[in-house]
């Protein structure tokens, strides 16, 4: 993992102070190491293929007793399980519907948790990041959702998709933030002097 260093940390911070100079949304970031430990895969991985050893062995060598199946059988399964908690192995594993559902998921529990949902006049914006997974995701509070249609998200997100893909997650929240910042000052530009929320970066293990 690259998890941002403080003094990225505070640039993400000043790039939003910026942004909200001149807007009523209220930005929050949240930066995830992994949306999920995802312990289950490698054993579900290891007991699928221990299952197919007894048709195996009994292709290859056409007899064995069952005492020794049950023994290859746990000697397979171990060794798998093992071998697949490996991170490298464990990433392989798992399906991207799986890994994109878990950070989605995420990326709505943090929206509620960080009372994203509380703005006044529900302007509420999640920039989310879970980089494990190498997924973004922009999730807008109805009074922004309303005025600025989804498929603008979408173009910033597949940009900052790919920044976070080669390893660039402070320079993708930059630019994320930035890109963000000129359609809500256009469209939901500033009325009042406010800051209901922390404009940190809240990074998650």
């Amino acid at each position: 993992m690259t998890l941002l260093t403080e003094s990225e940390q505070q640039q993400v911070a000043e790039a939003i102070d910026r942004v909200e100079l001149h807007t009523d949304a209220e930005l929050v970031t949240v930066l995830a190491g992994q949306a999920d430990d995802y312990r289950y895969i490698p054993l579900l991985w290891a007991s699928l293929i221990a299952l197919l050893v007894p048709g195996a062995v009994v292709f290859f060598t056409q007899w064995l007793s069952a005492g020794y199946m049950l023994i290859a059988q746990w000697a397979v399964f171990i060794v798998l399980a093992l071998l697949f908690r490996i991170p490298a192995m464990t990433t392989r594993l798992i399906p991207k519907t799986v890994r994109y559902w878990r950070a989605s998921n995420l990326a709505r529990r943090q929206f509620i948790e960080q009372n994203l949902h509380h703005t006044d006049g529900e302007t509420g914006i999640l920039i989310f990041v879970s980089e494990a997974e190498h997924y973004v995701e922009i999730l807008a509070d109805r009074g922004i959702s309303s005025r600025i249609d989804n498929a603008v998200w979408e173009s910033i997100v597949a940009r900052f998709t790919a920044d976070v893909r080669n390893g660039q997650v402070l320079q993708g929240f930059l630019h994320c933030i930035e890109a963000c910042g000129e359609h809500l000052q256009r469209e939901v530009p500033a009325t009042h002097e406010r800051n209901e929320l922390s404009n940190r970066l809240v990074v998650l293990p």
